[in-house]
C-alpha cells in the first residue's frame, strides 16, 4: 500500500465515530453468542447484543484486503442471523426502555460499516493507483526501447527466439488443419505463399501476425509512394542521371525491406506505449474520481444515508459512471458487490487485458539470454587470449604496479614532504646563493679597495672610515678616478702603476654586484616557494582526483547510490516535477462554472507523480532532516483535494525554488536527454 494511501486510511479511521464503551471481563464475542428466536428482545439480549458489537468494533480494523472485506461482511451476516442486529435488514427496536441503548446500537453499526466502507474505499484507491503506476511504468520502458533504433534492434533479438516459436506452432497448426503431410517442402518460400495468402494490402497475412502479434489490433500501411519519387522527372535527365537516380532509389528500397522488421517492431513498442497510455489515463480518471470523494467521505461517516451514497459512487466511479442496478441497497449489500464482483472484475479484466495485448514487458530470461548465450563464449576468448600471451599480461601487470608505486611516491608523497618541509623550515637558507657567500664578496672588495686607497692615495682613518660607508652602498669613485688616470698611459701603468689593481677591484665589484642581484632572486624565490611546491603537487592530485570521481561515477551509476539518490533518480523526480507543472498549467478550463478546480484525469495523473515524489522523499532524502520534511509538507499539499489549480501552481513554484538547487534539479535536466 502507497504512503498516500496508508495517510488517508488513517486520516478516515481517525474520523469514526468512537460510541461509548463498556466493556466488562468476559465480555461475550461473535463465536460464543448464542443465537435466539425468541420475537422480542430482552434488556438482557440486548445488553448483550451490545457487548458484542462493541467487542467486535474494537477488533475490527478497516478491511484492506478483499479476503479481510469479504471476512467482515460474513461476520456482519452472522450478526444478522444470530443477534438480529439488522445490518442487512431494517429493525425496530420498541419500548422506552431500550431507547438509550437503541442509539448506542444504531451508533455501533454505523461506526462498523463505517470501517467497512473505508476499508473498500482504501482498497479502490490503492488498487487503481498501483494499476496506473504499473501502466505509467510499462509505457516509459517501451518509450526508451523505441526511442533509438539500437534499443528497437536489441529487443527484437531478445525476443526473436519467441516470435520464431509461434511462427512454427501457426504454421503446425495450419499444415493440420490442411490435412497435408508435414514435410521439409513444407517450409519452403512456395509453399508458406500458398498456405498464407496476403489477400489485402492493409492487412498482414498470418505469418506476420504471428511475429508481431501487434498486428492483430492495428492493421499497418504498406505503401511505398516516396521509393517513385523521382520517376516523374526521368524524361527531362540524362543517361548518368537516370542511373544514378536508379541506383539510388534500388539501394533505398534495399534499405527499405532490410530495415522492415525493425520498424514493425518500432511500431509494435508505439503502439504497446499508447495502449498503455490509455489504461493509465483511464486509471487516472477513475483514482481522480474516487480521491474527489474524500472529503464527502469524511462527512458520509457521520450518517447512514451518507454511507449508501458514498457506496453508491464507489460503484459508480469504478464501474465507469454506469449507474449500479439497484441503488437503493443497504450499505452491507452495497459492499458485499463490491468485494464480490466489482472490484475483482476490474483486477481481472485488467489483467486480461494486459496479457491479451502482451502490454507487459518480457520477461528477464527473455531480456538476459543474450547474453547468456554470446557472453561466455567471448569470455572464454578473452581467457584463452590473455592466457597465450600471459607473459605479456604479467608484465603489463608489474609495468602498471611499478607505475603507480613510482607516481604515489615520486610524484604525490614526495611533493608533500617538500610542502610540509618549505613550511617547517625557515628564510635563512638560500635557493640559489646564501647570505654569507654575498657578505664574503662584499666584504673581499672593501679590503682591495681600502689597500689600494692607503697605498695609493694616502687616505687617513677618517678617510678610510668614509670610502668603507661608500663602499657598502656601492660607490669607488677614488678607484674610479685612478682608473680614469692610469687609462691614459696604459703600458707605463700597467707595469708600474695600479692599472692591473683597479681593474682587479672592478671585476670584484661586478662579482659583488651579481651576487647581490642574485640573492634578490633568491628572496623573490624564497616568498614564492610554497607556491611552487603546491604547483609541482597539483598535477597528482587532479589525476588523483578525476580517477577517483570517475570511480564514483562508476558505482553510483552502476547501483543506484549516490548522494540524494544519485543522479538517475534525481533525474526522475526532475521529470517528475515537471509533469506537475506541465499538467496544472496545459489542463483545459471547463468554464467559469468550474473555476479552478482540477478534473478527475488531471487529479489522478497528478497523484501518480506525487506518489513517486513521496517514495523519493521517504526512501532517498535523509531522515529526521528539515530537508525531507519540508519536502513532505509541500507533498502533501500537492495531494490535498482542497487546493485549487492556482494554489498547487503556487506550491510547485515554491518547490522549484526551496528544493531545485539542493536537489540539483538544474543538473539533472540538463543530462536528462541522455537518461
Amino acid at each position: 500500500m502507497s504512503t498516500f494511501v496508508s495517510h488517508l486510511n488513517n486520516e478516515l479511521s481517525q474520523k469514526l465515530l468512537s460510541p461509548p464503551l463498556s466493556t466488562t471481563p468476559g465480555s461475550p464475542t461473535l463465536n460464543n453468542v448464542t443465537a435466539t428466536t425468541s420475537e422480542s428482545v430482552s434488556a438482557a439480549a440486548a445488553a448483550e447484543t451490545l457487548e458484542a458489537l462493541r467487542a467486535y468494533f474494537l477488533q475490527l480494523s478497516p478491511p484492506t484486503t478483499l479476503d479481510a472485506a469479504r471476512q467482515c461482511l460474513n461476520d456482519l451476516q452472522a450478526f444478522d442471523t444470530y443477534l438480529n442486529v439488522s445490518f442487512y435488514s431494517s429493525h425496530v427496536v420498541t419500548g422506552a426502555e431500550a431507547e438509550v441503548e437503541e442509539t448506542e446500537e444504531r451508533a455501533l453499526r454505523r461506526a462498523i460499516l463505517g470501517k467497512l466502507v473505508v476499508g473498500m474505499y482504501v482498497q479502490a484507491l490503492n488498487t487503481l493507483l498501483d494499476e496506473a503506476s504499473d501502466a505509467d511504468t510499462e509505457l516509459e520502458w517501451w518509450g526508451d526501447v523505441a526511442r533509438s533504433r539500437r534499443n528497437v534492434a536489441l529487443y527484437l533479438l531478445q525476443t526473436l527466439p519467441g516470435r520464431l516459436v509461434d511462427v512454427s506452432r501457426t504454421i503446425l497448426q495450419t499444415v493440420r488443419s490442411h490435412g497435408i503431410p508435414l514435410q521439409l517442402s513444407v517450409f519452403s518460400p512456395s509453399s508458406l505463399r500458398r498456405l498464407f495468402p496476403t489477400r489485402n494490402v492493409l492487412r498482414p497475412n498470418t505469418l506476420t501476425v504471428a511475429l508481431f502479434p501487434y498486428l492483430r489490433h492495428q492493421p499497418y500501411a504498406a505503401t511505398f509512394s516516396h521509393a517513385h519519387a523521382h520517376r516523374v522527372e526521368k524524361k527531362s535527365q540524362t543517361v548518368a542521371d537516370s542511373v544514378y537516380w536508379s541506383i539510388r532509389e534500388s539501394l533505398q528500397a534495399l534499405s527499405a525491406y532490410i530495415t522492415y522488421p525493425i520498424d514493425l517492431v518500432h511500431g509494435e513498442c508505439t503502439f504497446k506505449r499508447k495502449e498503455l497510455e490509455k489504461i493509465r489515463d483511464d486509471r487516472a480518471e477513475k483514482l481522480g474520481g474516487l480521491s474527489a470523494l474524500r472529503g464527502m467521505m469524511s462527512k458520509s461517516l457521520l450518517s447512514d444515508d451518507g454511507l449508501e451514497s458514498i457506496a453508491y459512487e464507489m460503484r459508480m466511479v469504478l464501474e465507469g459512471g454506469i449507474p449500479p442496478v439497484s441503488p437503493s441497497r443497504s450499505v452491507p449489500e452495497a459492499m458485499t458487490a463490491f468485494a464480490h464482483t466489482t472490484l475483482p472484475t476490474h483486477i481481472s479484466s485488467h489483467e486480461t487485458h494486459l496479457r491479451t495485448y502482451g502490454l507487459l514487458r518480457p520477461s528477464r530470461l527473455t531480456l538476459l539470454w543474450p547474453k547468456f548465450v554470446f557472453l561466455p563464449p567471448l569470455v572464454l576468448y578473452a581467457v584463452r587470449s590473455a592466457y597465450l600471451s600471459r607473459a605479456t599480461m604479467i608484465q603489463l601487470v608489474k609495468d602498471t604496479v611499478d607505475t603507480a608505486k613510482d607516481f604515489w611516491e615520486d610524484w604525490l608523497l614526495a611533493p608533500l614532504k617538500d610542502v610540509v618541509k618549505t613550511v617547517r623550515a625557515g628564510s635563512d637558507d638560500g635557493v640559489i646563493i646564501t647570505r654569507e657567500s654575498v657578505q664574503a664578496d662584499l666584504d673581499s672588495l672593501e679590503r682591495m679597495t681600502l689597500a689600494l686607497a692607503q697605498d695609493k692615495l694616502g687616505y687617513g682613518p677618517e678617510q678610510m672610515a668614509a670610502l668603507s660607508k661608500q663602499i657598502r652602498l656601492g660607490d669607488l669613485t677614488p678607484v674610479m678616478q685612478l682608473y680614469e688616470d692610469d687609462i691614459k698611459n696604459p703600458l707605463r701603468s700597467a707595469v708600474g702603476g695600479t692599472l692591473l689593481r683597479t681593474l682587479f677591484i672592478q671585476v670584484q665589484k661586478a662579482k659583488v654586484d651579481i651576487d647581490q642581484a642574485l640573492a634578490g632572486i633568491d628572496k623573490l624565490l624564497k616568498s614564492q616557494e610554497l607556491t611552487f611546491a603546491f604547483v609541482g603537487v597539483a598535477p597528482a592530485f587532479a589525476i588523483v582526483y578525476a580517477i577517483g570521481g570517475a570511480a564514483q561515477r562508476l558505482w553510483s551509476g552502476s547501483s543506484g547510490k549516490g548522494r540524494y539518490g544519485g543522479k538517475r533518480r534525481r533525474v526522475r523526480v526532475w521529470l517528475a516535477m515537471r509533469r506537475i507543472e506541465r499538467l496544472l498549467i496545459a489542463q483545459p478550463q471547463a468554464g467559469a462554472q468550474q473555476g479552478d478546480r482540477i478534473s478527475p484525469l488531471t487529479s489522478g495523473l497528478l497523484l501518480l507523480s506525487v506518489t513517486y515524489l513521496r517514495k523519493y522523499a521517504e526512501t532517498r532524502l535523509p531522515a529526521n532532516s528539515r530537508l525531507r520534511e519540508g519536502f513532505l509538507e509541500d507533498i502533501a499539499d500537492l495531494e490535498s483535494g482542497e487546493l485549487g489549480r492556482a494554489e498547487k501552481m503556487r506550491v510547485v513554484d515554491r518547490m522549484w525554488k526551496s528544493w531545485g538547487g539542493i536537489l540539483g534539479w538544474g543538473e539533472a535536466g540538463v543530462m536528462a536527454g541522455g537518461v
